[in-house]
C-alpha cells in the first residue's frame, strides 16, 4: 500500500510526479497558500489541558514479514526523533505530507506535533528497535477543524518501511483512538491519482463528500463500524 508521508518545509516546490498520500490537513495544497496547517499557525501553543497520557494505547505489533514494532502515543520528547525521520525521507515522501518540501523539519514545528493533549489533538507513532535506540519510522495523527465532531487525518510511514502494513493499522488505530475521544467525522486529503489510498478510505470508512481540486480530493468520512 502507498503510505503517505511527512514533509519538510520552506520551499514551496511541487514534485513533477504525482505521489501517493493521505494526509494533508488544511496544509499546503496546490491553489493554497504557503504558510501551512491551520492548526500549525502558533506552533508553540501549549497544551496545559491536556488528558493523561494513555498507556493504554501502547501496543507491541507484528507486521506481516514477521517483524516486531512497537506502537504507542507520542510524547514531547520524541520531537528530536521526528525531525531525525524528516531527514530519512525520500524528497517524493515528504512532498506528500503537506504538498512541499523544506530542507528540515523546523524545531519548534517538531515540538508542535510532538505536543498533544491526547485528547483534541493526538499522535501515535511506530518504533523500530536498533542497536542504537528506538528509530520513529512513522506517525498517524488527528487534528481538531472548526467542527467539534470533526479531525483531519494524516500519516507519515518512512520509505524503507512502506509496504509492511504499518499504514492500515495507523488508519485504523487512529480512527479507533479519535473515535473513542468523541470524533465522528474525518477530513483527508488525498491526490485524486492515488485509487490505492482512496481504497483504503472507501474499505474503512463512508465517504459523506468529496471535491476535487487541482488533483487534489478532499474527501469528508465516517469510520465503518466494525
Amino acid at each position: 500500500m502507498p503510505e503517505n508521508k511527512v514533509n519538510d518545509f520552506a520551499a514551496f516546490h511541487p514534485l513533477g510526479a504525482p505521489g501517493s498520500g493521505v494526509g494533508v490537513p488544511q496544509a499546503v495544497r496546490p491553489g493554497h497558500n504557503t504558510r501551512g496547517p491551520r492548526w500549525l499557525e502558533c506552533p508553540l501553543m501549549g497544551t496545559p489541558e491536556g488528558a493523561p497520557y494513555p498507556k493504554e494505547l501502547e501496543r507491541d505489533v507484528v507486521l506481516k514479514d514477521g517483524t516486531r514494532v512497537r506502537l504507542r502515543p507520542i510524547r514531547p520528547d520524541d520531537a528530536p526523533r521526528l525531525q531525525a525521520l524528516y531527514d530519512r525521507l525520500s524528497r517524493y515522501t515528504a512532498y506528500q505530507r503537506f504538498f512541499t518540501v523544506m530542507k528540515r523539519l523546523p524545531p519548534d514545528w517538531a515540538r508542535f506535533l510532538a505536543t498533544v493533549d491526547y485528547r483534541r489533538r493526538l499522535a501515535l507513532i511506530v518504533e523500530f528497535e536498533t542497536v542504537s535506540g528506538f528509530d520513529l519510522i512513522a506517525v498517524g495523527r488527528y487534528e481538531p477543524t472548526d467542527e467539534p465532531d470533526t479531525a483531519e487525518v494524516a500519516f507519515v510511514v518512512q520509505d524503507g518501511w512502506q509496504g509492511k502494513g504499518l499504514g492500515t493499522l495507523l488508519f485504523q488505530e487512529v480512527l479507533r483512538a479519535a473515535t473513542a475521544r468523541g470524533v465522528r467525522r474525518f477530513r483527508a486529503w488525498v491526490l485524486a491519482e492515488n485509487r490505492r489510498m482512496l481504497d483504503l478510505i472507501a474499505r474503512f470508512g463512508t465517504v459523506k463528500e468529496r471535491k476535487t481540486e487541482q488533483g487534489v480530493a478532499e474527501l469528508l468520512f465516517e469510520p465503518r463500524a466494525r
